[in-house]
């Protein structure tokens, strides 16, 4: 019995080692190209604009296809064409960041296509928000001294 699993298991694993090996690069295949891959946001206001657009290019020779866009998490969402990018042509997948959320933030989009050379790419987005307080002041907050939050200067 363990003879017979032990040359099932060399036929099998034999068999995807030379199936592997025969898959070569289809040169016609599309190709997406990134005009830049990380956008720097620098310092955003609370509840500003918190959108950009990644432009890519097809630089292969068939239709590209994007067939999924993911956020590293819920604050990051993409949207993207669902029509197929010809040879040369252009398009963009626009990214919305949360900027509710204050302070630092770096945040992924993993593009999935139909491109020859790997499925998948991984754009990034970072910067810092503002809190609410230092967009509506546009100072940060200073507390005046000797004086509790509950006491009021105007009374």
């Amino acid at each position: 019995m363990k003879n017979l699993l032990a040359a099932l298991v060399f036929v099998f694993g034999g068999t995807l080692v030379v199936n592997a090996q025969d898959t070569k690069p289809d040169p016609n295949a599309p190709e997406i190209v990134f005009e830049q891959e990380i956008h720097d946001f620098g310092t955003i206001d609370y509840s500003g604009d918190g959108t950009y657009a990644f432009k890519f290019t097809n630089t292969g020779k068939e239709p590209l296809l994007i067939t999924d866009c993911k956020g590293s998490c819920g604050c990051t969402v993409p949207k993207w064409s669902k029509e197929p990018v010809t040879k040369g042509q252009s398009g963009y997948i626009n990214v919305s960041y949360d900027t509710k959320r204050q302070g630092p933030f770096t945040k992924t989009v993993t593009v999935t296509s139909n491109a020859g050379k790997g499925m998948t790419k991984v754009s990034t987005i970072k910067g810092v928000v503002k809190s609410q307080e230092q967009t509506d002041d546009q100072t940060p907050i200073k507390k005046p001294s000797g004086m509790s939050p509950l006491e009021n200067p105007g009374k």
